[in-house]
């Protein structure tokens, strides 16, 4: 997905939200603003999808404040509440469907798009999700398709909802590649959430989607666990809008499960939902 004029300001706003969380002043602020600004007008132009551009233009911000994780306290905080919020919810997930809609509700673990509030009471918001339902519900075409499996995540606290999910894969045979953040950006998971959730229990490969500090997925980049394992599933689970909006770029892929929350208007004329709804959508 290339990058819509809307893009700009949230961008932007989230160069101010990390500078906010490294504490940096006001003068600091408007330096690293207005330097992102001018690197973004310089992209723009260029062949690069929109995760591509957000990608470099976090990477200046990071290296300017000297933090290699700003959200790191944001992450700690939404792994706790999703593991209460899991503990509670898992008794009444029984189906493929059920586990699917916890991990896209889960999904909204997400600190990355400005016109999205993390909900802070997410015991209440997930009941009420839970009874919505998805807005585009592909599970009976994406659950004949599970037998070998390449997972991207997305949020650190959506996790701990992929860790049921990938509890109950694991359970129905699917053998699993897990790919999770190369290097901190965002709220993205990396390996130390993984692993910190063992999430290897259910996995039969933890790897990286490669590139280093890079949100969605380049296949120039990735190791070569996880481009052997790209060719030869039989499925691609992709969590979260910058997954989407890498992925949908390429031609020649296996099948992908798009789980996400719409979280953005430009997301969600894209797929032609409300900004909010819940989708598990097939792309063949």
């Amino acid at each position: 997905m290339k990058l819509d004029q809307r893009c700009f300001d949230c961008l932007l706003s989230r160069v101010k939200l990390e500078c906010g969380l490294c504490g940096a002043d006001p003068t600091l602020t408007g330096e690293i603003r207005e330097e992102c600004a001018r690197l973004l007008d310089e992209l723009r132009t260029q062949p690069l999808s929109h995760p591509q551009i957000a990608s470099a233009i976090h990477r200046h911000a990071y290296g300017r404040l000297g933090v290699e994780d700003p959200f790191l306290a944001l992450k700690e905080e939404s792994t706790r509440q999703a593991l209460a919020v899991c503990r509670e919810v898992r008794p009444r997930l029984r189906s493929f469907r059920d586990f699917v809609l916890a991990s896209v509700i889960g999904n909204t673990f997400d600190y990355g798009v400005k016109s999205h509030i993390v909900q802070p009471d997410f015991s209440r918001y997930f009941h009420e999700e839970f009874q919505t339902g998805l807005a585009i519900d592909d599970c009976d075409r994406i659950l004949p398709l599970i037998s070998r499996l390449v997972y991207f995540t997305d949020n650190c606290g959506e996790i701990v909802f992929d860790r049921l999910f990938l509890e109950y894969l694991h359970g129905h045979g699917a053998r699993i590649t897990l790919a999770v953040r190369e290097e901190p950006i965002l709220n993205d998971a990396t390996l130390s959430e993984a692993h910190a959730l063992h999430m290897e229990r259910y996995a039969d490969v933890v790897t990286t989607t490669g590139c280093g500090c890079e949100i969605g997925v380049r296949l120039d980049c990735m190791p070569d666990d996880l481009s052997e394992a790209m060719e030869t599933c039989t499925l691609v689970l992709a969590k979260g809008m910058a997954n989407y909006e890498s992925l949908s770029e390429y031609r020649d892929l296996p099948p992908v499960a798009y789980l996400m929350a719409a979280k953005c208007d430009p997301i969600a004329e894209e797929v032609g939902v409300p900004r909010g709804s819940k989708i598990a959508m097939l792309r063949e």
